[in-house]
């Protein structure tokens, strides 16, 4: 399953992850699209509040360029560079290097629209 991220003109598709976490995700958008403020954090991701709580399945990984990610249940984040941490991993963006990656992201805040198409 996929889902999109929509950042200025840019599309992002990201492959979903195969866990209960990405799953209620999906059936959030299933009920409409989510617009999601999102600023930097540390120079290696993107994060905002997504005004409500999902499921979590935390395990310590590595995050890598293009990992998007739920943190604390109640924040989604894009990574643009690698972190390790105890996260729930929500998909992959796919086909983009970490530099259309960041490109793409900007510098500073960014509104980022996630959908099912």
């Amino acid at each position: 399953m996929v889902f999109y991220a929509k950042i200025g003109t840019q599309t992002l598709q990201i492959q979903a992850e195969d866990n209960t976490s990405a799953q209620a995700f999906l059936d959030l958008l299933a009920e409409g699209d989510i617009t999601v403020q999102m600023q930097d954090y540390g120079s290696f991701e993107k994060v905002g509040s997504l005004g409500t709580t999902l499921p979590t399945n935390d395990t310590q990984i590595t995050t890598q360029p293009g990992d998007v990610i739920l943190y604390q249940g109640n924040q989604i984040t894009i990574y643009y560079d690698t972190n390790t941490w105890n996260f729930t991993q929500l998909g992959k963006v796919q086909d983009l290097t970490q530099q259309q990656l960041k490109e793409i992201l900007g510098d500073g805040n960014v509104t980022v629209t996630f959908s099912l198409k």
